[in-house]
C-alpha cells in the first residue's frame, strides 16, 4: 500500500484533485471532514470549542460558525493554537484509523488530504508528498470568490500557512493547477500510475 500525502494552498485546488484520485480509485482520507464530524454539535471537541472561545462562535442551529471562529484564530496564534491542541489529536487518531480500514481492504493507494501537511508535521506519515501549486494571484482570487472574504481577509489566511513556495520545495510531486481541469486530470493520472508501480516496486 503506498500512502500519498495531499496538500497545497488554501484555494490551491486541492479538492479537485482528490476528487480525480478517489474517481481513479484511491482510497481518500479528508482531514478537513474530518474535522466537520468531530466538531459537531455536543461532540467532545466541539465543547472544548464552546468552552474556550464561547457561544459567539455558534450559529443558530448550534453548530461552530467556521467563519466567525476563522476570524478569530487567524488574527491570533495563540487562539489558533489552543483550537488545534484541541483538534489535531482527534484528527490524527482518525486517519490512523482510516488507513489501518484502508490497508484490510486491501487499497493500493491511500491519500492523505491534509490542508497542513507539512505545518502538524503529518508528511511522516506519507510515503510520498504531491502539492497543488497555483501562482499567487489565481490563489487569492480563488479564495475571496470562494469564501467570499475581503482581500486582506483572504491575505491573512494564506499568511497563516506555509508558503505554497515552501511546499513546492518539499514535494515529491508538483501538481501544477493554473491551467484547465484536463490539464490538472492527465498530471494527476500520471504521477498516480508511478506511486503505483513504486507501491508494486517497495
Amino acid at each position: 500500500m503506498r500512502i500519498i500525502g495531499l496538500t497545497g494552498g488554501i484555494a490551491s485546488g486541492k479538492s479537485t484533485v482528490s476528487a480525480i484520485l478517489r474517481n481513479e480509485g484511491a482510497y481518500i482520507i479528508d482531514t478537513d471532514q474530518i474535522a466537520h464530524d468531530i466538531t459537531l454539535p455536543q461532540e467532545p471537541a466541539w465543547r472544548e470549542i464552546v468552552e474556550k472561545f464561547g457561544k459567539e462562535i455558534l450559529s443558530s442551529d448550534g453548530t461552530i460558525d467556521r467563519r466567525k471562529l476563522g476570524q478569530i484564530v487567524f488574527n491570533d496564534k495563540k487562539k489558533r493554537i489552543i483550537l488545534e491542541q484541541i483538534t489535531h489529536p482527534r484528527i490524527r487518531s482518525k486517519v490512523i484509523q482510516e488507513i489501518e480500514e484502508a490497508n484490510l481492504k486491501a487499497y493500493s493507494v491511500v491519500v492523505l488530504d491534509v490542508p497542513l501537511l507539512f505545518e502538524v508535521g503529518w508528511n511522516e506519515m506519507a510515503d510520498e508528498i504531491w502539492v497543488v501549486y497555483v501562482d499567487e494571484q489565481t490563489q487569492l482570487s480563488r479564495l475571496i470568490a470562494r469564501n467570499n472574504l475581503s482581500r486582506q481577509e483572504a491575505m491573512d489566511r494564506i499568511a497563516a500557512q506555509k508558503s505554497l513556495a515552501d511546499k513546492v520545495r518539499l514535494a515529491d510531486v508538483v501538481i501544477d493547477n493554473n491551467c484547465s481541469v484536463e490539464s490538472t486530470q492527465a498530471q494527476v493520472i500520471a504521477a498516480l500510475y508511478q506511486a503505483k508501480t513504486e507501491g508494486h516496486d517497495s
